[in-house]
């Protein structure tokens, strides 16, 4: 082999690297109010501060939670996308730090009943978000709704959110009850990370995973792993009241340290997952099948 066959290698290698798969992470309840949307748009922003290019997917249907706080409205959504014929960038929203967010308006309830085209076009133009992000946060509904199950079972990477009340914890363990009864579920493709919010202590996370990680074990012979605390902060309560977003209202509040952490973790921890699961294409291609 020549020098300059060994440079033209070089090339092919970084260029096919270069087009790796965005990491898909789907945040998730298994009821509502637990502050789900407001954990995935810090996140975000600490992603984003990291260096890291975020677009978030906001699945959740009859709510407007990441525009609110991004104090954006989109102009088109999923629907525009799939009915419309808009591409995908048209369907992107830019938040603050150059945020991006797809609203997934009525689109989600009609994906079931796509045409093949419509189905293809839909897959293939989700795909192009590999290209255009490192990290991208699905935020779904809340609870066992269909447009939920359908996201978290073909998801590689779940954030599961709850809180320290017994009600979360007992949706959070039907959530999974219900998932690992979905036939489309693959139990060790698929990474469950348990994020507790509004903690008054790290020891009172760890307890509240203890006990959801000890039900799922003992009854549904499956496992879930601790990710992280965000604790009761007076700082956050405000600036969800003022619809603005805590790590850019309040720097030095106590949750934003929390979310640096998240944001950090999620950076340093490469979840083993198989790779035909990886992506936001495979992600979609999955729902329909």
């Amino acid at each position: 082999m020549d020098q300059a066959e060994q440079l033209r290698n070089v090339v092919k290698s970084k260029q096919a690297r270069s087009v790796s798969k965005a990491r898909v992470i789907t945040i998730t309840s298994g009821k509502g109010g637990v502050g789900k949307s407001n954990i995935a748009v810090n996140l975000a922003v600490q992603l984003r501060k990291m260096g890291k290019k975020v677009i978030i997917f906001d699945a959740d249907m009859g709510l407007a939670n990441v525009e609110v706080m991004f104090g954006a409205i989109p102009k088109y959504n999923l629907s525009d996308l799939i009915y419309h014929g808009k591409k995908l960038k048209e369907i992107i929203t830019e938040g603050p730090m150059e945020i991006g967010f797809i609203s997934g308006g009525n689109g989600i309830t009609g994906m079931n009943n796509l045409t093949k085209n419509q189905l293809s076009r839909l897959v293939n133009s989700m795909g192009e978000l590999d290209g255009l992000t490192d990290f991208i946060l699905i935020d779904t509904g809340a609870g066992i709704a269909n447009n939920v199950m359908e996201f978290v079972t073909s998801s590689p990477e779940v954030l599961l959110v709850l809180t320290p009340e017994p009600s979360s914890l007992t949706d959070s363990y039907s959530l999974i009850k219900a998932l690992y009864g979905n036939p489309g579920f693959v139990r060790h493709s698929t990474n469950i990370e348990v994020v507790v919010n509004r903690t008054v202590s790290p020891e009172d996370g760890q307890t509240v995973y203890e006990k959801l990680s000890s039900v799922i074990s003992k009854f549904l012979q499956g496992e879930v792993h601790f990710f992280g605390t965000i604790p009761q902060d007076i700082m956050l309560e405000k600036s969800v009241r003022a619809q603005r977003i805590v790590s850019l209202s309040v720097p030095n509040a106590k949750s934003v340290r929390a979310f640096e952490r998240l944001a950090q973790s999620l950076i340093d921890g490469e979840p083993v997952i198989e790779p035909d699961r990886q992506g936001i294409r495979e992600l979609f291609r999955g729902l329909f099948q």
